[in-house]
């Protein structure tokens, strides 16, 4: 059976398939930092009160995920692109890995670490710097305050995103879902999408997830090692 067998593939993926690279999820009390918690820090509110505090915050979880490399997971999700025409990579993770990796036909639903955004004039910028500088980062087209390039707790997502990734998954014959808790919308409500479409759903995750008992296959274990079975159903 060939891998063209599954097109027009869409994956979603998760914190899941980062946790195997080393990225640390910044949630709950181990997520703690400087006595604060992340879901405090990641706000506008935070942002306007004390901008550099976050900013220091962001820095400090860029220099973590800066050590982090692709893991197998990662590389395969890359490979598998390469292989057919129609593919679409959705990701909840802020990380930056599946570029890494090499995915580019990709889309970061709650933004990036390596973004930034101008408060001023809306201006989107890579930046990789590690580490930042002290100084708060500026707009280079009109000097504005920069932000990180990340949905916070209290904002919503892109819209063009939501849509693109809505139309990816109603378009698809079949969705894998890696590494991801299925709570968070609307990610969440992505696979439901694809199923009402028609598509088969593939759940790898080390557990079980609210989205289990919808799937038509269900893999339980490491994203590295399942994925890998995975892809070796199919022809080289």
């Amino acid at each position: 059976m060939s891998i063209e067998s599954v097109s027009p593939l869409v994956v979603l993926t998760g914190a899941g398939i980062s946790a195997e690279s080393g990225v640390p999820t910044f949630r709950g009390p181990e997520g703690l930092w400087r006595n604060h918690r992340p879901e405090d820090l990641a706000s506008e509110q935070a942002f306007q009160t004390d901008p550099r505090l976050v900013w220091q915050f962001y820095a400090w979880r860029r220099s973590l995920v800066a050590e982090c490399q692709p893991n197998l997971a990662h590389k395969l999700l890359a490979d598998i692109e390469n292989r057919l025409e129609q593919f679409c990579l959705i990701t909840q993770n802020v990380d930056g890995l599946h570029q890494a990796a090499g995915s580019q036909r990709l889309i970061e639903l709650h933004g990036s670490l390596w973004s930034f955004r101008c408060t001023s004039c809306g201006h989107r910028w890579e930046n990789r710097q590690v580490p930042l500088p002290d100084d708060l980062p500026r707009c280079p087209m009109c000097l504005g305050l920069a932000r990180p390039d990340v949905v916070w707790f209290d904002e919503a997502l892109d819209p063009s995103r939501v849509q693109a990734a809505v139309s990816a998954a109603e378009s698809a014959s079949t969705m894998l879902v890696v590494g991801t808790s299925a709570r968070v919308l609307p990610a969440a409500q992505l696979p439901l999408l694809a199923k009402r479409g028609g598509a088969r759903l593939i759940e790898i995750n080390p557990r079980s997830t609210p989205l289990s008992a919808q799937c038509d296959e269900v893999l339980h274990g490491p994203a590295t090692k399942v994925l890998q079975l995975w892809v070796e159903r199919f022809e080289p």
